[in-house]
């Protein structure tokens, strides 16, 4: 089946790009946009994700503010239209990596939007995401982060949001490829092996586009429980890497090195502050000092998870035929707190991850500038650098 996509000479596989060169239900491929207001303590995140083998694509929009979590869903039948598009919710490209369009039409929810995603610096392409299992490739994927700003208007319960390109901060990350086994697809576990026992299990992973008055950048962490930055057989692996940017003509600099020292909301996992010391390929120190704005906001609504959507299922499960919408709202305002998936488990001790970051960079050369960006914080399990068991 031919798509849109097929007209342009850009094919890397001998088939149609309504063919993928995997049958794993785990392939995908989907877009991340955030958008971000320290001052109005206001975090609006949408995102759109095809899963070819099960012939469906859904998307999101929601906006976390002041630790109020609202969130609605969308979900169709991807082949019966080859387009970034989902009823009232849909992505036009204008510009490769420097014009996005993102608009959420009048729907039956409390959202709508209509907003120019506007790049800032190149695209970060971020090592590449491999993991295996008895043989088996559980990750295989690519996937690069940008920062950038935004312009146009938000609208939720009536209210309609001015967003600028002066006082807004804009993230994103595109990924494809098999990214991990989810539920309601993932094998059938109780048939098979056990799984093997990594040798090194990630316990934090911090991940940050950023942008200041005088500079972008991006980097990311991951971490062993005790701390040590080394390759894991993990979704993520990469144990550094970053780089900072002076808009899109000069040239990158790579960052190869960092350390963080954190402080934690109450008991929580969420984050209230923290420092991070980088280094640079040229030997030079930045540091970055970080205060968090309002309430991180937790991914269990967005759909990547069984349970998300009110049926059980996930944004790659089919919910019926047509457009399917719907839309829920959460208190995320005390952490640790609990979350019950639909028809399925309550997970408890739970904390936001994502973050907005007030950011203070102190440069090199000791030039301080201001900014802001997006901190996702995942500590799992054990870490034993913060006391977390």
């Amino acid at each position: 089946m031919l798509t849109p996509y097929d007209e342009f000479p850009v094919h890397q596989a001998t088939r149609p790009f309504s063919h993928i060169p995997s049958s794993d239900t785990a392939w995908d491929d989907g877009y991340f946009f955030g958008l971000l207001n320290p001052d109005e303590e206001l975090f609006l995140f949408t995102g759109m994700r095809v899963s070819p083998n099960t012939d469906m694509i859904g998307g999101y929009v929601g906006v976390c503010i002041r630790g109020r979590q609202y969130t609605t869903r969308f979900s169709r039948i991807w082949r019966e239209a080859f387009d970034t598009h989902i009823g009232p919710l849909r992505y036009a490209f204008k510009e490769p990596f420097k014009d996005i369009h993102l608009t959420l039409a009048d729907n039956a929810s409390d959202l709508a939007m209509d907003l120019h995603w506007l790049g800032l610096a190149p695209a970060h392409e971020e090592e590449h995401h491999l993991a295996t299992n008895r043989g088996r490739r559980s990750t295989d994927q690519t996937r690069y982060s940008q920062i950038g700003t935004a312009e146009g208007w938000i609208e939720f319960e009536g209210k309609r949001i001015e967003v600028s390109k002066d006082n807004w901060t804009a993230t994103r990350d595109h990924s494809w490829g098999i990214y991990a086994d989810r539920p309601p697809f993932k094998n059938q576990t109780k048939l098979l092996p056990p799984a093997e026992k990594p040798a090194v299990r990630r316990a934090l992973r911090i991940w940050i586009p950023f942008k200041t008055s005088t500079h972008t950048g991006f980097y990311h962490f991951h971490e062993d429980e005790d701390g040590n930055q080394l390759h894991m057989n993990d979704v993520f692996g990469t144990p550094f890497d970053g780089a900072i940017d002076h808009g899109w003509e000069k040239p990158r600099l790579r960052l190869v090195s960092g350390t963080h020292e954190l402080e934690f909301l109450g008991d929580s996992r969420s984050l209230k502050s923290g420092t991070i010391l980088l280094t640079d390929e040229n030997g030079g120190r930045w540091q970055h000092d970080i205060e968090v704005a309002g309430y991180p906001w937790t991914p269990l609504t967005i759909g990547y998870h069984a349970g998300s959507w009110k049926d059980g299922g996930a944004m790659s499960s089919y919910h019926g035929e047509g457009v399917q919408q719907e839309w829920d709202e959460f208190d995320v305002s005390n952490p640790p707190f609990e979350h019950t998936l639909y028809q399925g488990p309550t997970i408890k001790g739970l904390s936001g991850n994502e973050h907005i970051a007030r950011i203070t960079s102190t440069d090199p050369d000791g030039n301080v500038s201001e900014g802001c960006g997006q901190l996702e914080l995942i500590i799992d399990g054990a870490y034993r650098p913060y006391g977390f068991e």
